[in-house]
């Protein structure tokens, strides 16, 4: 969003489980991807959801396991049912750019289309998919839903040849239960991969400075993949520069300065098709400081700014743990998160509903909520309820006073964060 420090969308919640029976992968799928391409479009009054195009691509990296559940609800769901009996096979979580959008006063008299890309294991038999958008108070404001034939001669084969060139930058212990991450280049031109792998190696290093990633490194495999621009950079519209890249990116996304996105989600996709690939973490050849994070769908950071390695690891807090902003604004009161409503985000908190977040990490006499100490204003360690987080000062609340997730400056996720990327690890590959 424009006014947020790092313009992210994110909006997740604690893990739950909404089929009561495990799937068995091999019942339902084969070893392959169905790319489904949406456009999500409409104005504040009335949004619409359309199929675009299906796509297939060689091998699945998703998950193999707990297909019925997900590990945070999100501002969107997308549910795959097997057709015959109605049994929910897989489901997965995301936010998008278009519903962010719908929060802007543009859209009280404009229309706008967004394009939306999503990876679901490929089916044996005949589907129904079910995509929904929801809003900061949990309810479905738009649903579609369509069928899919395993047999389509309409879907299009792709990621077989004239693969993107990649590198694997780290490989994980297991193949079969792992969380898959690829870097990817946007801005670089032909000449200048070398100084991308270097920048993919710094942005998984720093990644990986910090609890749990560290302790859980060898559940994960990274690659660097080599995607040419023509030119160097990054467009900037507010200074009337248009840079012909890989993903067209931009900063000034809703007339945010910082706020560095890409719209051609296809794009990204379809240079990514045949590599090892489900969590996108996209870095930009600029000096300019910006990014932004939507969840399960794509990360992306500036590379050549000081703060690079704290923004690339924040903004993965982000876009796969399902992390909140936990900063506030003193003159400006954001209402992203309803008082009344608790937040989906693991480390927020309204005190609607706080059972299942952290409790489990305070200490028994601790008030809450937790007043702060002007003594331990650099404390990252000692665990309460403190207020002003989600950008507002009052009502929302998290659970130390400084993390990576509240300010560029703290070395650490705090104890919170730490427990709830874990158990998203833990979720993903056990």
């Amino acid at each position: 969003m424009k006014r947020l420090l790092f313009a992210a969308i994110i909006v997740c919640g604690i893990f739950f489980c909404q089929s009561s029976k495990a799937q068995n992968f091999d019942d339902y799928f084969v070893n392959k991807t169905l790319r489904l391409d949406y456009i999500f479009g409409g104005d504040v009054k009335q949004q619409s959801i359309f199929l675009d195009e299906l796509k297939t691509e060689p091998h699945w990296y998703g998950k193999k396991q707990k297909l019925a559940e997900i590990p945070v609800e999100g501002n969107g769901q997308i549910t795959v049912k097997d057709k015959k009996t109605g049994t929910v096979i897989y489901r997965n979580s995301f936010s998008t750019l278009f519903q962010e959008w719908l929060s802007y006063d543009e859209a009280k008299a404009t229309k706008r289309s967004f394009e939306n890309v999503f990876l679901v294991p490929f089916p044996k038999d005949t589907v129904s998919i079910t995509v929904d958008l929801r809003n900061n108070r949990r309810e479905i404001i738009s649903s579609y839903t369509h069928i899919v034939a395993p047999k389509d001669i309409l879907i299009h084969s792709i990621g077989e040849h004239n693969v993107t060139p990649y590198i694997t930058l780290q490989a994980a212990a297991d193949s079969n239960r792992c969380i898959h991450i690829a870097y990817l280049s946007e801005g670089y031109k032909k000449d200048e991969m070398q100084t991308f792998e270097n920048d993919a190696r710094t942005a998984m290093e720093a990644l990986f400075e910090h609890e749990p990633f560290k302790s859980m490194r060898s559940k994960f495999n990274i690659v660097a993949v080599e995607a040419p621009s023509i030119e160097s950079g990054t467009s900037e519209p507010s200074k009337g520069i248009w840079k012909n890249t890989a993903l067209h990116s931009h900063f000034d996304t809703f007339y945010s300065d910082r706020y560095l996105t890409t719209l051609n989600l296809k794009d990204m996709h379809d240079i990514l098709a045949g590599t090892p690939y489900e969590h996108i973490i996209v870095l930009v050849n600029t000096e300019k400081y910006g990014g932004g994070g939507i969840l399960n769908s794509y990360n992306l950071s500036m590379t050549h700014n000081k703060w690079f390695k704290p923004v690339v690891v924040h903004e993965f807090g982000h876009s796969f743990a399902g992390l909140g902003d936990e900063y506030a604004y003193e003159s400006e009161q954001i209402p992203m998160y309803p008082h009344d409503i608790e937040p989906w985000e693991p480390n927020l908190t309204t005190l609607k509903d706080f059972h299942g977040k952290w409790e489990n990490l305070i200490s028994k006499g601790t008030p809450i909520p937790t007043p702060e100490s002007k003594k331990e204003k650099t404390q990252y360690t000692r665990i309460g309820v403190f207020e002003g987080a989600g950008y507002s000062m009052k009502g929302v609340y998290r659970g130390v006073q400084r993390c990576r997730m509240r300010d560029n400056t703290t070395p650490e996720f705090c104890p919170v964060c730490i427990q709830a990327i874990k158990r998203l690890i833990d979720f993903y590959t056990e």
